[in-house]
């Protein structure tokens, strides 16, 4: 119960992942945003393969300052495509730069710096408190990411209902561009927390 409170809460709360799925449904993109929830928990299930039996030292030592810097280059690229998309209320989510695939959901995922720093505690520490070991790590890591689908359709779904009410293209171009600049911050942020507040990455 642990564990499935924490992954909850940390899943569902808002991060680059959510804001392109909210962004997704605030445009009208509906069912396309499967592919790209399907392809989240996809990312989170080899992060908790990686981390569950990899182990602790070699991501921390070795990978996460490459994903953080991977990663923070890959939110501001997806930041630039969410800023210049182009906005068309008669036909929502038909700009290519703006679509949102399984390929987007599992490297954004993937590529999350932060992703592994929030699994880590599962997998170092609630994972053999509740000795969870072997196949059995395989098998919760999938119940877990089965869940990580859903955080990105909720915000998608509650993009969709908000979006309906919304018809003016001026103000889905502003919510793109907030959103946009919500990402470059975040994208900020990993930088500032790996490279200037720890230099050289977390050891």
């Amino acid at each position: 119960m642990e564990i499935a409170l924490y992954a909850f809460c940390v899943m569902y709360s808002p991060g680059p992942v959510n804001i392109l799925a909210l962004n997704g449904g605030l445009r009208g993109n509906g069912w396309t945003l499967a592919g790209y929830c399907v392809g989240v928990g996809a990312g989170m299930f080899s992060a908790f393969l990686v981390l569950g039996y990899a182990g602790e030292a070699l991501v921390r030592q070795a990978v996460l300052p490459y994903l953080a810097a991977v990663g923070s280059g890959y939110i501001l690229y997806l930041a630039y495509r969410l800023f210049v998309a182009e906005v068309s209320v008669e036909q929502p989510g038909r700009d290519a730069r703006s679509r949102l695939r399984f390929r987007e959901g599992y490297f954004l995922q993937i590529l999350n710096p932060k992703g592994f720093v929030v699994i880590l505690p599962v997998t170092t520490l609630m994972f053999p408190a509740a000795q969870i070991t072997g196949i059995d790590v395989t098998l919760s890591a999938g119940l877990i990411s089965f869940g990580a689908v859903g955080a990105p359709a909720s915000y998608a779904l509650l993009g969709a209902l908000a979006g309906r009410r919304i018809r003016a293209e001026r103000y889905f171009r502003r919510f793109n561009r907030a959103m946009a600049l919500m990402l470059v911050l975040v994208a900020c942020s990993i930088i500032y927390d790996f490279f200037v507040a720890t230099p050289g990455g977390p050891s």
